[in-house]
């Protein structure tokens, strides 16, 4: 059973996380469970009881979830920074997929003290680059579908990154294939504005970090990033290039039979990896 949501209500934001039970004697660091674009902290399920040993937390991303929405400038690491001090947690794991991963990437750049080890999926840093036809072709149509308020295909180009640019639906299991589609139809129905014309308004974006990929060389903590066998070659690479970057010791991996949610295709080998890392802290 998925934990109960715990709100964190602050002056600018109200941030919803879900907290794994306390271990009686937890390891340092907690874990910090950070979710892709589009869906929630319902995407680490597999996670929150795979270390009994940490504290684990879940937090759903402004925007996302049943966290608040933007309504001034923000950066998603600060947030996260936000919760730790509100939850006294000095020191911590981030994980990271996709957006949630460069956001990881983010808080080892910007706050390297508060970081004790990395993990990030599917990504590098929070400005990724892309060249491979298909990716650019299916953020080309998650944007027209956006344009056209078409939720039912907004849904099904997102689901693309799902299966990866080799496989189909049939690929994927189909319980992954069903959260992450409720995940991203509960992220519109909960978050989604509308103008005076009835027209979709664009969220507030966040303040981007700058000069990512510049600076890893200043992350000194161990890394890992992680890949799906069957993600685009763009969303490997990048994982690669930040492994092979920073300054400290940086490991890439790639979870067989699985595309941009690893974790959720295969929690017991993406697990084990991200234990190889725990155990070395």
């Amino acid at each position: 059973m998925f934990p109960e949501t715990q709100l964190l209500d602050l002056p600018d934001q109200r941030i919803a996380y879900v907290r794994s039970a306390p271990p009686d004697r937890p390891a340092s660091p907690p874990l910090l469970l950070l979710h892709g674009g589009a869906v929630d902290k319902r995407s680490w399920h597999p996670q929150l009881t795979s270390f009994p040993e940490h504290c684990v937390l879940a937090i759903d991303a402004r925007g996302h979830g049943e966290s608040s929405d933007a309504e001034a400038p923000y950066r998603l690491a600060d947030d996260v920074i936000a919760l730790m001090d509100a939850l006294d947690i000095e020191q911590a794991v981030p994980v990271g997929v996709s957006m949630g991963g460069g956001t990881a990437t983010d808080l080892a750049l910007e706050h390297p003290e508060r970081v004790a080890a990395l993990v990030v999926v599917g990504t590098g840093t929070s400005e990724p680059e892309f060249t491979d036809p298909w990716v650019l072709r299916t953020f080309a149509d998650w944007k027209a579908a956006e344009q056209g308020s078409d939720l039912d295909a907004w849904i099904q180009v997102l689901q693309r990154f799902t299966a990866g640019p080799r496989r189909t639906r049939e690929d994927v299991a189909p319980a992954v294939w069903e959260l992450i589609g409720t995940m991203a139809r509960d992220t519109v129905t909960h978050h989604l504005r509308l103008g005076q014309d009835g027209l979709p308004l664009p969220p507030l974006p966040p303040t981007p970090v700058t000069d990512t990929w510049a600076r890893l060389p200043q992350i000194e903590v161990p890394v890992l990033a992680v890949g799906g066998a069957f993600d685009s070659s763009d969303h490997q690479e990048l994982g690669r290039r930040l492994a092979a970057t920073v300054g400290g010791p940086g490991r890439y991996v790639e979870i067989p039979d699985a595309a941009h949610y690893p974790n959720l295709e295969h929690p017991a080998a993406f697990d084990a990896e991200v234990r190889k890392l725990l155990s070395g802290l």
